[in-house]
């Protein structure tokens, strides 16, 4: 699975989902599934943005975690 650490960036820095989405220009809906890592999709443009929003690099936003767990792939 792949996990989405844009709430916690979010909440380090004491923005809200509409801030990041009028000063980046990406989807209200996208940044709220986002943030809530609902998303099971996201377009290579909106990494960028919210990359050069935050400054930082795609593996500070994602992370990947083995679902070995569980079991599934």
């Amino acid at each position: 699975m792949i996990k989405c650490h844009l709430s916690r960036i979010m909440g380090e820095r004491k923005l809200k989902i509409v801030d990041v989405a009028r000063e980046t220009g990406v989807n209200r809906g996208t940044v709220t599934r986002l943030y809530h890592e609902t998303a099971s999709r996201i377009e290579l443009d909106v990494i960028e943005a919210l990359c050069l929003y935050f400054d930082c690099q795609v593996g500070d936003l994602f992370e990947y975690q083995s679902d070995s767990d569980t079991g599934s792939f």
